[in-house]
């Protein structure tokens, strides 16, 4: 990279994380600089991210090994973010792997997309990130719900309903929940928003019309995947036995 795009890149990034922090500090929110951390950690992790893809980008098999390690940190992730013992741990890391391996199983089995490496870490790297932030929305919704909701279903579990039974309308509702931002993002592509897929195919050369059915294919993937993994662990959490209290 020339030293002068580097430059600029950093004081524009710069400006952009201060007035972040400003703001936020200015309006008296706690952890004002939470974001300057992450930019911060997101530096690092993509100059070791390109130092790695600069290495293995060409053999398929690499790339897989470096999906997996990406899929694993996703799943500790989201496994910290729940506060999950090893069970449910286990749980998440079902779920979120079995609805990326289904998701990009049909992507590249049908032909809609080439398998190659380049895409297999450009789709598997989005489906995997976009699982993880819904088995994050998907628990959180599900626990926060059954809390409210602890005397209705303990009336149901009085009654002797099952505990699946007592709580499939608050996993549903978790499920429903958690879409919303992948729903969203899907009716307005192209209306309010530019994905990143788009406009990353169109920079790499690609006719606005291979970059849109690119798009296409990664947006069906989100919602699959999204779906798959939803139902999965909200499936499982309605079966616990025991109802939390906060």
């Amino acid at each position: 990279m020339d030293w002068s795009v580097a430059l600029t890149t950093l004081l524009g990034v710069s400006a952009l994380v201060a007035i972040t922090a400003i703001a936020l500090r200015l309006y008296g929110v706690t952890q004002w600089y939470a974001g300057a951390l992450a930019i911060l950690r997101a530096a690092v992790q993509l100059a070791a991210l390109s130092l790695v893809l600069s290495i293995v980008i060409e053999d398929l098999l690499w790339v897989w090994l470096a999906l997996g390690v990406m899929l694993l940190a996703a799943i500790l992730t989201a496994g910290r973010r729940l506060h999950a013992d090893w069970r449910m741990l286990l749980t998440i890391a079902g779920v979120m792997a079995g609805a990326a391996i289904v998701t990009l199983a049909v992507i590249f089995v049908s032909g809609a997309v080439q398998l190659t490496p380049q895409y297999v870490l450009a789709i598997g790297g989005i489906v995997v990130g976009n699982t993880m932030t819904i088995t994050t929305l998907t628990g959180r919704h599900h626990h926060s719900s059954l809390v409210a909701r602890r005397d209705e279903v303990e009336g149901w579990l009085a009654l002797g309903a099952t505990p699946r039974q007592s709580t499939i309308d608050i996993a549903r509702i978790a499920v429903r929940e958690a879409l919303i931002p992948s729903v969203d993002q899907t009716r307005t592509t192209g209306l309010v928003v530019l994905p990143g897929a788009f406009v990353g195919a169109v920079f790499a050369g690609a006719s606005p019309i291979e970059a849109g059915r690119f798009q296409l294919i990664v947006l069906a993937g989100i919602l699959c995947a999204g779906a798959l993994v939803a139902v999965g662990l909200s499936e499982s959490m309605s079966r616990s036995t025991t109802v939390p209290t906060q």
